[in-house]
């Protein structure tokens, strides 16, 4: 079945070019980060101790990822934290690599995908943004939601986000080496998701 992975740094627009390209082609959707930022919130008071995200990750069933606390940027960094246990990530493949194999096909977004949830992948696309856009980007959308946000804090946060997802040694936030680069500074939503589109089409046919 065809898979488009879709890769890149927090608050980057990746998952509302992932959800639109599904949508398009009536492939299935995943946002594998709701699978790390739901094993982290179950484990939020524990995060010192590898064992209990272990734990959680083995355990981990698709109804953990249900409930809008996990949209919070408390449980962002929480799977920003327990994704660099290596034993975390390896319980989650198989989850992830059995729903790519998903009829007609599937888009899956996050970290590394492209390059080990499904390197075989025929589309790849990285998508990224500076990270003042992106702080900027997810400081509305938490504004929106009524949540509480100072645009100072998210930025710091995301800068230490991008540091702890990029030098981790298990399976770090990188591009493939065939993956399409968006940069999305400079993009509205239907920029993003044309020039998304226009590569992915001709690949997917």
């Amino acid at each position: 079945m065809p898979v488009i992975a879709v890769d890149g740094p927090a608050a980057s627009g990746k998952g509302t070019i992932a959800k639109r390209l599904a949508a398009h082609f009536g492939f299935v959707h995943l946002d594998t980060g709701l699978l790390y930022r739901a094993v982290g919130w179950a484990v939020r008071d524990r995060l010192d101790d590898p064992r209990a995200a272990i734990a959680a990750a083995e355990a981990f069933d698709v109804g953990m990822t249900c409930g809008d606390e996990l949209r919070s940027e408390e449980a962002g960094r929480a799977a920003s934290k327990i994704s660099a246990i290596p034993e975390v990530r390896a319980a989650l493949l198989a989850f992830q690599r059995s729903f790519a194999g998903q009829a007609p096909g599937a888009v899956l977004d996050g970290r590394d995908i492209g390059t080990v949830i499904c390197p075989a992948a025929p589309v790849k696309l990285f998508v990224t943004a500076s990270v003042e856009v992106r702080a900027g980007r997810r400081h509305k959308e938490l504004q929106a939601r009524g949540n509480p946000s100072i645009y100072a804090e998210i930025l710091a946060d995301l800068i230490e986000r991008d540091r702890r997802d990029s030098e981790r040694t298990a399976a770090p936030l990188k591009a493939a080496d065939d993956a399409f680069h968006l940069e999305t500074s400079m993009m509205d939503a239907d920029q993003a998701f044309a020039a998304a589109l226009a590569f992915a089409a001709p690949r997917i046919a």
